[in-house]
């Protein structure tokens, strides 16, 4: 039995028999050369290894995929609350005991999700699409604010288009040459068109490939009524609603 106490660059591991008593402890960089010498660490105490690995979702996803492809069982063991780590003093050692010493005890039993195949591809590509999104808007609404107080004359020519108008013209611009305050808006106008424009080819790319994902996992979702990408790729327990809260 190993317990994994992870972080960023090195994951801290303790060894225990399967009576519970702890055989050793050791640290290993958190790259595929570490997980591989962690191990063959382990397995220099037994054949069979079982990790208890905490923050299997985030600094400890590696070593468990990594773990998993060589049939090790590795269970998932939650961190310590505060006020336990207030108690026993903040150790990585001891933390590392106690996740292999939860699953000796039966009290960490969760298998942690896979982080693979076409569920895991799609948060990536969600990240990295919500994330995109989100700059194009904020650059959308920083065009808006610049015709709005930059060149009288151009403010009149795009006043009543749409935002996908004034995108495209603003994209054509040419820079004035002068050094005055028209000249750098209506620079930036077209630079924060080209950003957009950039934005909304790299959004489009992204929902392009969350839905080739999602119709490898769920071949038929995207056919309900009312279903897109978005919704399809995104995980029941964060579409759910939250009750409102009764001011009875």
């Amino acid at each position: 039995m190993i317990g994994v106490d992870t972080h960023k660059d090195v994951h801290v591991v303790v060894a225990l028999s399967a009576h519970g008593a702890t055989l050793a402890t050791c640290s290993f960089p958190t790259t595929i050369a570490g997980y591989q010498q962690l191990l063959s660490w382990a397995h220099g105490f037994g054949d069979t290894v079982v990790a208890g690995v905490e923050g299997t979702g985030s600094w400890g996803a590696g070593l468990t995929r990594f773990l998993r492809a060589k049939g090790v069982a590795v269970i998932e063991v939650n961190r310590p609350d505060r006020s336990m780590r207030r108690r026993r003093g903040k150790s990585d050692t001891v933390d590392a005991e106690a996740a292999a010493r939860a699953v000796l005890s039966g009290q960490a039993t969760v298998i942690p999700k896979t982080a693979d195949g076409a569920m895991e591809a799609m948060r990536y590509y969600k990240l990295a699409k919500d994330s995109a999104v989100k700059s194009r808007t904020q650059a959308i609404n920083q065009l808006k604010g610049v015709i709005v107080n930059g060149d009288p004359a151009l403010r009149e020519q795009l006043t009543g288009l749409s935002t996908r108008a004034q995108v495209q013209h603003c994209v054509h611009l040419e820079p004035a040459a002068a050094s005055t305050a028209i000249a750098a808006s209506r620079r930036t106008l077209r630079l924060l068109a080209r950003r957009i424009e950039h934005l909304t080819t790299e959004i489009r790319e992204l929902e392009r490939l969350i839905t080739t994902e999602v119709r490898t996992a769920a071949p038929k979702l995207l056919d309900l009524f009312g279903v897109g990408h978005d919704s399809a790729a995104t995980p029941a327990h964060r579409r759910r609603r939250q009750p409102r809260a009764s001011h009875r």
